[in-house]
């Protein structure tokens, strides 16, 4: 099966095909289609390159669904499928409010799921920093939200007179010895120590055996070199869309 799969997060939107199990052409849209609907127009003619049986969504941005279903009909020709606690998942949901559960979470945990087994935790470090748990059943029972390196730096700069806003990523100093050297040995250190400790956490149920995999943005920055037993999957969102599209599973 071939697709477009879509991840529409609140800072960007990122794209990818999903051909037989395997996600190529991987690509990102800052500001997504509010600020760059050029830009998402010609990604997805991009990365279809030919045609496609179809494109998979998973939204956390509510108001821009329509915008993106009217771009996917005009651009490739076909109607997206949006990704929802009430699709195909390929699990259980043992949660009290399911239409709460974001889609890119679901999808997480949908690509975990087929890729890794249960029991399983996931790792994505986007705008937030969202844990996911899927138990032996398998069911969907839960995990843990907390703000993310972009809203960390986004907001020392907002909140603060003097402190600059940057880019995170690249060589991490022992000591800060300026301001950004200060912020970005926060972040580093800073979010390693909350994985470690939540990660621990969540493996108390299953006695630290669950497996544990980190998907996202920063993960690979944030986790290099850490002494953590944690695998780093950089397409596991858009692997997960594709496989609740090939379930049959999205809306």
């Amino acid at each position: 099966m071939r697709l477009v799969c879509v991840d529409i997060g609140n800072t960007s939107a990122t794209l990818g095909l999903y051909e037989d199990g395997e996600v190529s052409r991987v690509s990102r849209v800052d500001g997504g289609i509010r600020r760059c609907p050029e830009a998402c127009a010609d990604m997805l003619r991009l990365i279809a390159s030919e045609s496609v049986e179809g494109v998979s969504i998973a939204s956390v941005v509510p108001e821009v669904n329509i915008k993106w279903k009217r771009l996917v009909r005009e651009t490739l020709g076909c109607t997206p499928r949006f990704v929802s606690a009430q699709s195909n998942l390929g699990f259980t949901v043992d949660y009290p409010n399911p239409e709460r559960i974001g889609a890119d979470r679901l999808a997480d945990a949908a690509g975990g799921l087929a890729r890794y087994g249960s029991p399983l935790i996931i790792v994505d470090f986007g705008t937030a920093l969202n844990f996911e748990v899927i138990d032996e059943r398998p069911a969907y029972i839960g995990g843990v939200i907390t703000p993310g390196l972009p809203l960390m730096t986004t907001y020392l700069h907002e909140k603060t007179a003097l402190l600059p806003k940057i880019e995170l990523g690249g060589e991490v100093p022992a000591i800060g010895r300026s301001t950004e050297e200060a912020i970005t040995l926060g972040a580093h250190v800073g979010y390693r120590g909350i994985v470690r400790e939540l990660v621990q956490h969540l493996q108390k149920p299953f006695g630290g055996k669950a497996k544990v995999v980190a998907t996202g943005g920063y993960a690979q920055w944030v986790l290099k070199d850490s002494d953590l037993d944690i695998a780093i999957d950089p397409t596991l969102t858009l692997y997960g869309l594709g496989v609740i599209f090939e379930n049959g599973g999205a809306d």
